[in-house]
């Protein structure tokens, strides 16, 4: 093999940039670890304490969770900074470290839709005219179906539907006077149309992302789906599912509101914090207290437990002394509205003492304490916001100007080389409110605020008229951007609603990682005796080149920051068995050359070289698919292949290359290598089948396989999951077992029939589905569907349960553990993506081989043998759906492995599924695609022979 010394040095790169990767990693889970040990120590300190006793007994266990939250969460924050492993943060390293997909860590996943159907309709200020308002139902129809943006569907029907009338005509405002003019083509009008959508979305976005860091969840991910106007929200862990969609769902209104100077306002705060001091020292509250003991399992842990101790106790006596001060630092400011500094993590703790009755009272009534949404601009970490002093000078407390009053707001640059400003203009009503108010605050500030944090508090130099300000800062370009679309956004209604939704409680979720794990290891095991018993020596180096691909394979997927689901771990299991395919195709092929009489290296170069071939187009096709199905699929369907696209690649280095530089190195030595044992030497050899002869047979058993099929497809159907069909589904475990018969009764009752009820893994765990309002994806909806499942199951739990405590998804062992919701619109979009999938897969794979073989009839015989395959896989999904005592339905898994029975019950079916293809696919590349490509080929030469 050339240019050994390069790939040997390549190879050691790699492995080591991958445990380098990984390194972050195991570094992460110990840093965890010893929080919770942390947390645990608290808790247990806490319990021995003498107030922990005055505390009502069922309230304790909950007393005790908060304890363990908080404290975990307050080890967690102290380290975010610190430097703890080769000059990186904690907070870096836990960036870097693999990502769990909320299948295997629980949590909340939810796709929005911003709604701009609305924004349009307000862009047009309402207008009624029949051309326009079947315009938008057109369009409304067509986005169900289409991959366009609605932007772009609304452009099509307006030419259907306008009859010659031009869009400047509907959208040719007063508000939109500056950039829409009687003579604007409908192109032009699109255009600005576009720009205000992408605007509306973008702020969303924004809006969305500052709600979720207010909500404390850790590494949450939210990201925009293109131009589509879809955002995906990853919530890892969150409690509270109902008010995360109350949360997301809830209007953001923005206001302009006068303030105090710090002046005014920091002797009513020494005030707070001196009676704060009295009211705790009264009461002797278990936080000032710090008689707590630890214990820890390793002397390093104990030392950091005992200086946390220690900080701790110190911390308690600061807050004795000074409660309010030990988390908001005042500001001293002169002139200013901010009144103080605080950390993030203490901001809800400060709130609460802002909100308390006694405090509330020492503060002018007008007083409305607000964050800003961004760092203060001296903290280079990012973790210290400012609380700004509102002044609610109206008898209702509401905000003298809202956004509702705002036209138009761009970003504008002023002298060369300043910083951008924003431009802001106001309609009539607004600019008299706006002189006005600025008259009235000239050199103190004014508050932006959206959604109940201050976005800028700029100061008025003086009274500002017309309508028209500028708005100066230090503003970076994005800054600028942000705060232009914050200020348009109480003119362009774009709300955003939740069209998908997972939820996946912890305890399914290290279910899922437990099951997870376990195929994997007896799956890599069993593979790694499979090749030591079957080829000796050469086995054990297939088993050393497999150990050096899963090391590739995850710290690739953590280097590209790749999200490693239960789906994704199947297609780790599968690319094992792909990677060791490879060497079983060398190895027979230098068992070939040695039985031909050839000597040990010019067996292994030959053998190599004959193999190519056959690997490269396998891995090629399989690959094709892989990319095909990461393209067009979504959640489940592209963590499968994401990982099967990377493994592939890893093993082929490994199986090629690491395998060939061992085999080189020994026979450069003169050792010898073992390609077989007594048991295997003659595996096969002498075995002679005239599979095409035996055509007939296996056209006749195919055929009626597949008439079967098509007569159970277009009979009985299919069980389609909510991917497809749209609605509600609930895995929901009982404290006792049932049968899917009782529950499916009581459920029907309450459902009006519209239920379907199906055991999922044991006898105490059910899934149930229901379309009932399916059409409806309001938060209400949501309640009344798990009031509905709530009143039809209470009834089989043991124990009482709450409605609360049945639909605390990730607090409870029992009731709902896990819930997905599909809306119609995000089905369709699902549906028409996997049909595409497969098409296109087939497609694919038929054009490779016809290009890769020279010959058309290759194409089709293996396309021929594909389409059989999934086709009688598919049959049996219909045929069995309700009789095999776990789940069929035909959803995104399932189309994955269209194109490891120990996965656990979320992948059941994809393991079903996978098998299936293996057993058939084998069976119709021998008996069907050969005969084929041999009878049509024949068939063609006879044609030009004539």
């Amino acid at each position: 093999m050339q240019s050994k010394g390069a790939i040997r040095f390549v190879a050691i790169l790699l492995l080591l940039a991958s445990l380098w990767q990984l390194s972050f990693t195991f570094v992460t889970n110990r840093q965890e670890n010893k929080a919770e040990k942390y947390a645990e120590a608290k808790a247990e300190a806490a319990m021995n304490s003498a107030a922990f006793g005055k505390i009502a007994e069922a309230d304790k266990a909950f007393y005790l969770d908060s304890i363990k939250k908080v404290e975990n969460r307050r080890y967690i924050d102290s380290i975010s900074s610190e430097k703890i492993y080769l000059g990186y943060t904690f907070k870096d390293i836990q960036a870097k470290s693999i990502n769990l997909g909320l299948d295997l860590k629980g949590g909340m996943n939810v796709m929005l839709q911003v709604q701009l159907e609305d924004l349009v309709r307000a862009l047009a200020s309402g207008n009624t005219a029949p051309e326009f308002t079947n315009a938008l139902a057109l369009a409304k129809e067509r986005s169900v179906d289409s991959r366009n943006d609605f932007i772009t569907l609304f452009a099509e029907a307006w030419k259907e539907t306008s009859n010659g009338m031009p869009l400047a005509q509907i959208f040719g405002t007063y508000e939109m006077r500056d950039k829409i003019s009687p003579e604007s083509t409908d192109e032009q009008v699109i255009e600005v149309i576009r720009a205000e959508s992408e605007s509306a979305i973008s702020n969303s976005f924004n809006v969305l992302r500052n709600r979720i860091d207010r909500f404390g969840v850790t590494q949450p991910n939210i990201q925009k789906l293109g131009n589509s106007g879809r955002i995906l929200v990853e919530l890892p862990g969150v409690k509270e599912p109902e008010r995360v969609r109350k949360l997301l769902q809830g209007t953001a209104s923005l206001e302009f509101w006068a303030t105090y100077p710090n002046e005014e306002i920091e002797g009513y705060l020494a005030e707070a914090n001196a009676l704060l001091a009295e009211m705790q020292a009264a009461e002797e509250t278990p936080a000032v207290e710090a008689e707590e003991t630890v214990a820890a399992e390793d002397a390093l842990l104990a030392e950091e437990l005992k200086q946390a101790e220690n900080d701790a106790a110190a911390e308690a006596e600061m807050l004795k002394q000074n409660p309010l001060f030990a988390l908001l630092q005042p500001s001293g400011a002169r002139g200013y509205a901010c009144i103080g500094y605080a950390h993030y993590a203490d901001t809800a703790q400060i709130n609460k003492i802002f909100a308390m009755p006694q405090i509330k009272q020492l503060f002018p009534p007008e007083f409305k304490p607000m964050w800003t949404v961004k760092a203060s601009e001296g903290d280079v970490n990012g973790n210290i916001f400012e609380l700004v002093a509102i002044k609610a000078t109206s008898r209702d407390g509401k905000a003298p100007l809202d956004g509702g009053v705002v036209t138009d707001a761009r970003v504008q640059y002023g002298n060369t080389g300043a910083s951008p400003q924003v431009s802001m203009s106001m309609n009539t009503e607004g600019a008299n409110i706006w002189a006005r108010m600025t008259k009235e605050n000239i050199g103190r500030q004014i508050a932006i605020v959206l959604d109940g944090m201050v976005y800028s508090y700029p100061n008025v130099q003086n009274e500002i008229t017309g309508g028209s300000s500028q708005i100066t800062g230090n503003f970076t370009l994005e800054e600028a951007e942000d705060l232009a679309n914050v200020l348009k956004s109480g003119k362009l209604p774009a709300p955003a609603t939740i069209i998908q939704e997972q939820v996946v409680g912890p305890s399914l979720g290290a279910e899922s990682i437990n099951a997870g794990l376990i195929s994997f290891v007896i799956a890599f095991i069993l593979v790694l005796i499979y090749m030591l018993f079957f080829y000796r020596g050469a086995g054990l180096v297939a088993d050393i080149a497999l150990l050096c691909n899963v090391v590739l394979l995850f710290g690739t997927l953590v280097s590209f920051g790749a999200v490693l689901t239960l789906p994704g771990i199947a297609g780790l299991v599968l690319t094992l068995g792909m990677a060791v395919d490879a060497n079983v195709i060398i190895y027979e092929r230098i068992k070939e050359e040695l039985r031909a009489g050839k000597g040990l290296s010019k067996a292994v170069a030959d053998g190599y070289s004959n193999a190519y071939s056959a690997i490269i187009d396998g891995q090629i096709t399989t690959l094709l698919t892989g990319i095909v199905l990461f393209v067009f699929g979504s959640g489940p369907v592209q963590g499968f292949a994401t990982t099967l696209i990377i493994g592939i690649i890893t093993s082929v280095l490994t199986s090629i290359f690491i395998t060939r530089i061992i085999f080189d190195d020994r026979i450069v030595k003169g050792k010898n290598i073992t390609f077989d044992n007594k048991f295997t030497r003659n595996f096969l050899q002498n075995t002679h089948v005239d599979f095409i002869g035996k055509k007939k047979i296996a056209y006749i058993v195919s055929g009626a396989l597949i008439v079967i099929s098509l007569v159970s497809i277009f009979t009985k159907g299919f069980t389609y999951g909510v991917d497809f069909t749209g609605g509600r589904t609930y895995v929901v475990r009982f404290d006792t077992n049932v049968t899917a018969e009782e529950v499916r009764a009581a459920a029907l009752e309450e459902f009006d029939g519209a239920v379907e009820v199906k055991q999922f893994g044991g006898d105490s765990q059910m899934k149930i589905t229901t379309q009932y309002l399916v059409e409806n994806e309001s938060t209400e909806a949501d309640t009344e569907v798990e009031n509905k499942l709530y009143n039809s199951l209470k009834g089989f739990f043991a124990t009482d349960l709450t409605f609360e405590e049945f639909t605390s998804t990730l607090d409870n062992p029992n009731g709902i553990i896990s819930s997905d919701k599909v809306g119609p619109t995000i089905a369709n979009d699902i549906t028409r993506d996997a049909f595409i999938a497969v098409i296109l897969a087939l497609i694919v794979i038929f054009g490779y081989i016809a290009i890769r073989f020279r010959g058309w009839t290759w194409g089709l015989g293996g396309v021929t043998g594909l389409a059989h395959t999934a086709l009688i896989v598919i049959g049996f999904f219909s045929l069995f759906s309700g009789i095999l005592p776990f789940s069929l339905d035909i959803d995104q898994t399932f189309i994955a492995a269209i194109l490891a029975i120990f996965g656990g019950e979320v992948i059941r079916g994809l393991a079903v599924a996978l098998i299936l293809g293996i057993v058939i696919g084998t069976y119709a590349s021998i008996f069907i695609a050969t005969p084929i490509m041999y009878d049509v080929t024949k068939k063609a030469a006879k044609k030009e022979n004539k």
